[in-house]
């Protein structure tokens, strides 16, 4: 069982930043891939960026290439997401999620992912 907490959403202004944290329980978090997804209201739920287990590959969806960066810690259990310049089309409820797998490259298919936080809001103001 992997719990995951996402905290650091709000609400921002375009073109302002915005740093995700999702902090997982095991300590065995080296041993899965992290991916971060979004779900804008009334849509579906959406890959937005990931990083492997060892931090050596990262995956972004178009519309946030260039503009957020995934990383993670793997001494504090942690991955990140940071957004910045920030569009009124980024708001949506943002996940992490944990891919036991394992593999060399980030999935972007949701049911590569076995646990789910809870979710995080992020609202862009226009």
């Amino acid at each position: 069982q992997v719990q995951l907490e996402e905290s650091g959403g709000g609400l921002v202004q375009a073109g302002g930043s915005l740093r995700l944290s999702c902090a997982a329980s095991r300590r065995s978090f080296t041993n899965y891939n992290m991916g971060w997804f979004r779900q804008p209201p009334g849509k579906e739920r959406e890959f937005v960026a990931g990083v492997s287990w060892s931090g050596g590959s990262t995956a972004y969806a178009d519309s946030v290439k260039g503009r957020f960066t995934v990383s993670r810690d793997n001494a504090k259990n942690t991955a990140y997401l940071q957004m910045n310049s920030l569009k009124p089309e980024d708001t949506a409820v943002y996940y992490c999620a944990a891919d036991l797998r394992k593999a060399v490259w980030v999935s972007r298919i949701l049911r590569d992912y076995d646990y789910w936080g809870q979710g995080t809001q992020v609202t862009v103001s226009s």
